[in-house]
């Protein structure tokens, strides 16, 4: 049975599902012209999807080069679905429903398998992970379920989804983040390694704030864990034996001074006080042609 395969994931297992002998109705081809793969065709409006599918988004530009590709081709892979009392749901195969949708296709092919509520839930999240293009905080909803709903622990999630547990552990720890913050990643406005250095802000405001900034300044993973390092010594006081006092009305000139080099330069510009009177200038490059424009703008000033 499929939701208990384990060697190699599930991937098998639902070949299986599809490859089986299709119950009570005979195959057909699933495009004129094309004999890779069967399926019952079915009344397109008489599919709906499973309304506890992992994937929530759909990438609109994906789905237009999929509906043109099934315009010319057909669906190659027929949908994995369950009967209903009046419909078929959908178990497997969403995104090539929609896009089929949107090719105006009247029929698609599926295969109707008799499966229990678990078995659907599984293979629906399982099949979603293997594809690997979920968001980050999709992903770690759908381990989430596995491990709540199926009992299952972290290295058999691992092993069920052919991942390492390390990738397991770190994408469940996104789910501590801010909902803010974790709608940020969804939307593809952070990424998951700017996300992990967030974790270390425990304050939800403080850390939706920050991710704004690393947005905003377009900030590289390694800057996000320096400006963290830095806020949370300011925040305990630990920086007080490691440099003086600074000015605040210094940092805020500074940051002026930040924007305005920035503005002028066209690329990154941090300024580092070591005190009132001393500190360091940093300005980024990140190509060599990039570097000599810098050196030569600076040499002509």
């Amino acid at each position: 049975m499929a939701a208990k395969t384990k060697k190699g994931g599930l991937g098998r297992g639902l070949d299986s599902l599809i490859t089986a002998k299709i119950e009570e109705e005979a195959p057909v081809a699933v495009a004129t012209g094309n004999e890779n793969g069967g399926g019952v065709m079915v009344d397109i409006n008489k599919v709906e999807p499973n309304r506890e599918q992992p994937r929530k988004f759909f990438d609109e530009d994906a789905l237009i080069e999929l509906s043109e590709s099934i315009k010319e081709k057909g669906v190659l892979s027929p949908l994995l679905v369950v009967k209903k009392d009046d419909y078929y749901m959908i178990v497997a195969g969403e995104r090539r429903w929609r896009a089929s949708r949107m090719a105006g296709l009247k029929k698609v092919p599926v295969i109707i398998r008799d499966l229990t509520d678990r078995e659907i839930a599984e293979i629906s999240l399982i099949e979603n992970l293997q594809r690997e293009d979920l968001n980050k905080i999709e992903e770690a909803l759908a381990y989430k379920r596995l491990i709540e709903e199926f009992g299952m622990k972290q290295d058999e999630v691992a092993e069920r989804v052919s991942k390492g547990r390390p990738t397991i552990a770190n994408a469940l720890r996104l789910l501590k983040l801010d909902e803010r913050v974790q709608k940020m990643i969804i939307d593809g406005m952070i990424q998951e390694g700017h996300a992990r250095q967030l974790l270390s802000i425990t304050d939800g405001d403080k850390q939706y704030e920050f991710a704004q900034r690393v947005f905003d300044e377009k900030m590289n993973v390694r800057e996000v864990e320096k400006e963290i390092k830095r806020m949370n010594k300011e925040d305990d006081g630990s920086s007080e034996n490691s440099k003086p006092e600074i000015d605040p009305k210094l940092i805020a000139i500074y940051r002026d001074l930040e924007e305005k080099l920035k503005q002028n330069l066209g690329t990154k510009v941090s300024i580092h006080a070591k005190d009132n009177h001393k500190g360091k200038l940093e300005i980024e490059y990140y190509s060599q042609d990039e570097l000599d424009r810098l050196v030569d703008l600076l040499q002509a000033k």
